[in-house]
């Protein structure tokens, strides 16, 4: 492998950046700078720095600014959020090209706190614009982050329970992640909570407050860690870069459990997935189970060679943004595709027909048609079903039947 793997754990806050197999981490301010005189542009610190002696015009929140396609006037010029983050990721991969001297970038895997379709759509025109194929760039969760990191560990970290604290500047978050055995395939559970008592952690700079937050910390790990067995206990973010202030928290942590700090987590977890991606045979054999992965397995009925058959066209843990299939059927007099939905959770199925509307008549296995699927999240297939005709006898007509379908 000559290029790099890259993870980026992207937020409104911060930027962290680690490569697969490299000690060297990067922890950089999410903002942007572009100064008054020339189209020179910086970021994090020195985006400040240029900010405060008048000498440039900041830009913070640049991924909610994109999110919700908002602009940004600097110097007489509007950017849209779009293009300021397209500059922005540019910039943070220029710190490890540099650092170790390569320009390549083998594959690229961004995890966010959440994974939307349209910020999704976003990051991938900015692969176009940094010249990376799409094929090389993945999104995921912070949940689906923690797996990979979790269990790129040694197993005896991962045996029972394993629980993780994130602790930002306004944000306290919990994670929990178990390991199922199954007798087919073994399945990897993980969910977050935002907790309610997040706090700012500028209380931390005074005795009284960071006492309070102790004690917060403290009934938070009551709550979240009591009445179940726990291998491990991770601890990521601002809020525990020192932990000198929550020593009463520590101590629940620690009580018959290991207790880890890694402040670089979810960056570590993406880059794990991304040098899987490059692997033979991946080293996570599992189905996952979490935000960014289907809960449902989708299927069809069809007569392959004479023998009805199930076709799966969506697996149980697939990414929703990656699931996509073309398939072309031919209609043995049907007037509907029938979909057979299936519950990991419930293992209760449960069939969703799509009546195809305005199609033609023809007679049986006279009607080619091409079905598009892809997903718009976790619980939505959107379907698209295309009249292709057969051949000179019946030609192609404009039918189209396009229809959402609940998993």
């Amino acid at each position: 492998m000559d290029g790099l793997v890259i993870g980026l754990d992207l937020n409104d806050d911060y930027v962290q950046i680690c490569c697969h197999g490299r000690e060297k981490t990067w922890t950089v301010p999410a903002v942007i700078c572009r100064r008054k005189e020339e189209e020179t542009w910086l970021t994090g610190e020195e985006a400040y720095a240029a900010t405060l002696l008048g000498e440039g015009v900041i830009v913070d929140k640049i991924l909610n600014l994109a999110s919700r396609e908002g602009t940004s006037t600097i110097g007489g010029t509007c950017y849209s959020g779009g293009t300021l983050l397209k500059i922005f990721i540019k910039m943070m991969l220029d710190y490890p090209k540099k650092e170790f001297g390569i320009s390549e970038v083998e594959q690229l895997v961004i995890t966010l706190e959440r994974v939307e379709g349209k910020l999704l759509d976003t990051l991938m025109y900015c692969a176009d614009y940094l010249q990376i194929p799409r094929e090389r760039v993945h999104v995921v969760s912070h949940t689906e982050s923690f797996i990979y990191y979790v269990l790129s560990q040694k197993k005896e970290l991962w045996t029972n329970q394993v629980g993780l604290f994130e602790l930002g500047s306004d944000r306290l978050c919990y994670y929990e992640m178990k390991v199922q055995r199954g007798l087919r395939k073994n399945i990897v559970q993980a969910e977050v909570q935002n907790q309610e008592e997040a706090f700012n952690l500028d209380i931390l700079d005074s005795p009284s407050g960071a006492r309070l937050a102790d004690k917060i910390l403290c009934s938070c790990g009551e709550k979240l860690l009591s009445r179940k067995l726990f291998s491990t206990v991770f601890l990521t973010g601002k809020g525990f870069e020192r932990q000198d202030w929550a020593g009463d928290f520590m101590k629940l942590a620690c009580r018959r459990r290991k207790v880890f700090v890694e402040n670089c987590l979810f960056a570590r977890g993406a880059a794990g997935k991304g040098w899987d991606y490059l692997q033979t045979n991946t080293a996570y054999p599992y189905i996952f189970v979490c935000e960014g992965r289907l809960k449902s397995e989708v299927s069809l009925k069809v007569m392959s060679r004479g023998r009805e058959r199930q076709v799966i066209v969506a697996a149980w843990g697939d990414s929703w943004y990656e699931s996509k299939s073309v398939l072309d059927l031919i209609l043995d007099g049907q007037n509907e595709i029938e979909f057979v939905i299936s519950s990991l959770e419930s293992r209760k199925k449960r069939s969703v027909r799509v009546p195809l509307t305005g199609f033609p008549e023809r007679p049986p296995r006279t009607t080619r048609v091409e079905m598009s699927l892809a997903f718009k999240d976790e619980n939505t297939m959107m379907a698209v079903i295309r009249d292709k005709g057969f051949g000179e006898l019946y030609p192609t007509t404009d039918a189209v039947v396009r229809q959402e379908v609940s998993v």
